[in-house]
């Protein structure tokens, strides 16, 4: 093995991803605190992290002391405003006390608009499915950057609008839990309008603002590239829950199967690419697979598999969705990239493996200006409860304790030093150090 060390620029912001709803605890005023309590949820959030509670202060600091210099946190908008004609002055200050926490400790913070929950009466009303939602997310967005504007000035209108409007509205597992192609198309169509008018907002209230949205990148192959069905559907996958949105964002043109939209308010409404990885699939068409566009999803034979079966590790892929991020021609930033792993096997050489990826992006001259993991404790992982495992810190639910884990160790020196090297690869997972340092 080759000792060498390879460097990212200066300026390069690391930090970790976190969402209100998975973090703060007794978010009980929206469309997920209402699905977990019909069942739908392995389990309840509950205290979650405590954040709201004031954990984020000390959670904050193990950021701060293992070098991070930035963190990605989401608002509650049904904090925020609680009822139609109502906002709560003292949400907001309390969001402006946590960021205000992250400047302190020198670290930049972006903060995300919407992160898959939506306020119980914008659901009475409608949701995403109602024409009045794009400009109802708004006048909550002018709202909230107008009281936030002080301590921040890099916002995530939506994240993953892809997976949302799916796992709601097509695949049934997110609320409202319906299974309607069409549906999930208006609700994407929606989401579009409301992040064009966000956009607008936020520029309004903030000249300086750098504004974009967390896309989760799906690397998607063909089982067998020999079939020209397999082929088929995952070009067709792939150009639906990778392209729809963000080409949106670019021309203002939607295109889903048969059906075409024009949203001309939404070409250029993007100052930087925000996109979140998680793994590759696999396709082969199947007939029965009508709700999944006749695609029946799998990970490669032999992957490097999470706890769960969750994640497959496929750095290449990670490579592969910077390759399609930059072609729209603005900064990158990786909002989302981690693994679900509760002994701390894995995600050593997961984040060992992507971070080299994300190196091999910018030593392209790609325009990739951070990175955040995902995430800094264990938190509320949505329908899947606390059966997966993200955090650098390990998180005891009942007692609140953290423990952390030896990948923040890991993580902690690429921060420190901005860099990556094959010291570090082989003090933390020497099993991938021929394959990152070959001689």
């Amino acid at each position: 093995m080759a000792k060498a060390t390879i460097q990212f620029p200066r300026g390069f912001l690391w930090g970790n991803a976190t969402a209100a709803h998975q973090v703060e605890g007794n978010n009980t005023n929206n469309n997920w605190h209402e699905w977990e309590e019909a069942g739908h949820t392995e389990h309840k959030s509950g205290l979650a992290c405590d954040w709201w509670g004031g954990r984020w202060k000390e959670d904050f600091d193990r950021a701060a002391e293992t070098g991070q210099n930035a963190h990605r946190l989401s608002v509650e908008w049904s904090r925020i405003q609680p009822e139609k004609d109502r906002w709560d002055e003292g949400a907001l200050d309390r969001y402006r006390e946590m960021l205000r926490g992250l400047k302190e400790r020198n670290m930049t913070a972006m903060v995300t608009l919407h992160h898959f929950t939506d306020p119980i009466w914008f659901m009475e009303l409608g949701g995403w499915e109602s024409d009045e939602a794009p400009q109802l997310f708004a006048d909550f967005v002018h709202k909230t950057v107008s009281a936030l504007k002080e301590y921040a000035n890099l916002w995530v209108t939506v994240n993953e609008p892809n997976v949302y409007a799916y796992s709601g509205y097509a695949a049934g597992v997110f609320p409202p839990g319906k299974k309607d192609l069409n549906i999930a198309f208006k609700v994407m169509v929606n989401l579009v309008r409301g992040h064009a008018l966000a956009y607008k907002a936020i520029h309004e209230v903030q000249h300086e603002a750098r504004v974009g949205m967390a896309h989760q990148y799906r690397s998607i192959y063909p089982k067998n590239p020999r079939s020209p069905l397999d082929r088929w559907v995952a070009k067709t996958q792939s150009a639906i829950f990778n392209d729809l949105f963000p080409k949106a964002l670019t021309d203002g043109k939607m295109k889903f199967l048969w059906q075409r939209v024009n949203v001309p308010e939404a070409a250029g409404t993007q100052d930087f690419m925000g996109m979140n990885y998680y793994t590759r699939d696999y396709v082969s068409f199947d007939l029965r697979m009508a709700g999944e566009l006749f695609g029946a999803r799998s990970y490669a034979e032999n992957a490097d598999l999470s706890e769960t079966d969750f994640i497959a590790n496929e750095p290449e892929g990670f490579f592969e969705g910077m390759r399609w991020a930059q072609r729209f021609g603005k900064d990158i930033i990786i909002t989302e990239n981690g693994v679900e792993d509760s002994r701390d096997e894995m995600r050593r050489r997961y984040l060992a493996q992507h971070i080299e990826q994300l190196w091999r992006g910018v030593n392209f001259g790609w325009r990739i200006k951070g990175y955040f993991h995902w995430s800094l404790v264990d938190n509320f992982e949505w329908e899947r409860g606390w059966t997966q495992r993200f955090g650098l810190w390990e998180l005891d639910v009942e007692s609140q304790k953290r423990r952390k884990r030896k990948s923040a160790d890991l993580y902690e020196e690429i921060c420190k030093t901005n860099s990556l090297s094959s010291e570090m690869v082989v003090k933390y997972c020497p099993e991938v150090s021929e394959k990152l340092f070959p001689d």
